[in-house]
């Protein structure tokens, strides 16, 4: 019996995909948290706790892209042609704030806010934006004839535009936890406390989202409750709960790497969640991931590619996160 390409490259993009979320949400989380600490020194504290790893995030995004458009070309021009806009809008975003993040630090008093509200206002457009695109993708694309046919002002719906503030939040929660495992003294206490009132934040989006899918995408719907299916997606909202649970409790006891974990926990099941929603298809609600694949020959030829790439990336991940592990203190840099 012969591999299923189609079905390795899904792995392979959901994974990349996956990478850049956690990785990158919580380097956007600082940014979005800025306004929240004003202190100089606090904030040079918050980039440092990244500036050794942050440009290496969006090697996850590079890769879970050129994915999609070497295994699903279809899929690709698709999803390009309905969310041109959001796209364009959340790489500005991340212009901006990687501008920002360097110029930063070598700018004198008086041009150091403009550049703070620069790595506010990046972060927070990208992550928006990364919401809208996921809102639009999960509630449809239309297609024919290979080609998306819907208005490229689609996402200009409640839904999307919904799940752009859910993932402000989720990105910002993520961040708060980063800061909980990196940092110590008041930025710390400070962050423990707005964490809190974030996770109830969070549990009440994902449970808005949970309800609004099924009644407004019947084939979700069906999708969810019907049997046997009932029984293999029941698990997920139970297992969100015991994450906030178990994360509420690591908040009070004072833990420091617990938060983190146990967050990351509830962005992985909140995007396993959606793509439980919208599987097999690639291109919701119509285009499967056989409808769209590239010939058996081209997958087969990118994959070799991408084996060999992937193990270095992670590598180099995993050692630069292990050199620049412990906490970061006020007069530590990078720059």
């Amino acid at each position: 019996m012969g591999i299923d390409l189609s079905l390795l490259w899904i792995l392979i993009i959901f994974f990349g995909v996956m990478m850049y979320v956690v990785m990158d949400g919580f380097d956007l989380g600082i940014g979005i948290l800025f306004p929240f600490v004003p202190a100089r020194h606090d904030r040079d504290v918050m980039m440092n706790t990244v500036a050794p790893v942050w440009d290496g995030n969006e090697t996850w995004l590079v890769l879970g892209g050129a994915g999609l458009l070497a295994a699903f070309p279809l899929a690709y021009s698709v999803v390009l042609s309905a969310l041109y806009l959001p796209i364009v809008l959340m790489l500005l975003g991340l212009i901006f704030r990687g501008v920002a993040f360097e110029f930063r630090f070598k700018a004198n008093d008086r041009e150091r806010p403009v550049w703070d509200l620069s790595f506010m206002g990046g972060s927070l457009v990208a992550a928006f934006f990364q919401g809208v695109a996921l809102g639009a993708y999960v509630d449809g694309l239309p297609v024919k004839d290979g080609a998306f046919v819907g208005s490229p002002m689609g996402w200009l719906a409640p839904f999307p535009l919904f799940c752009g503030v859910g993932v402000v939040v989720a990105y910002t929660l993520l961040g708060g936890t980063w800061l909980i495992l990196k940092t110590e003294g008041p930025l710390h206490d400070r962050m423990k406390a707005l964490t809190s009132r974030l996770v109830w934040a969070l549990l009440a989006i994902i449970a808005v989202i949970s309800i609004w899918t099924p009644i407004a995408q019947p084939r979700i719907a069906e999708r969810w409750f019907s049997l046997p299916n009932l029984f293999w997606f029941a698990p997920v909202p139970l297992l969100v709960l015991l994450c906030a649970v178990l994360l509420l409790r690591a908040l009070r006891r004072d833990t420091h790497a617990q938060p983190f974990l146990f967050t990351l926990g509830l962005v992985f099941l909140g995007y396993s969640g959606l793509a439980i929603s919208v599987w097999p298809n690639i291109v919701p609600p119509s285009v499967s991931i056989w409808a769209a694949a590239a010939p058996p020959q081209s997958q087969g030829f990118a994959l070799v590619g991408a084996l060999f790439v992937i193990p270095f990336i992670l590598m180099y991940t995993v050692w630069s996160y292990y050199v620049f592990r412990g906490k970061v203190r006020v007069g530590d840099g990078y720059h």
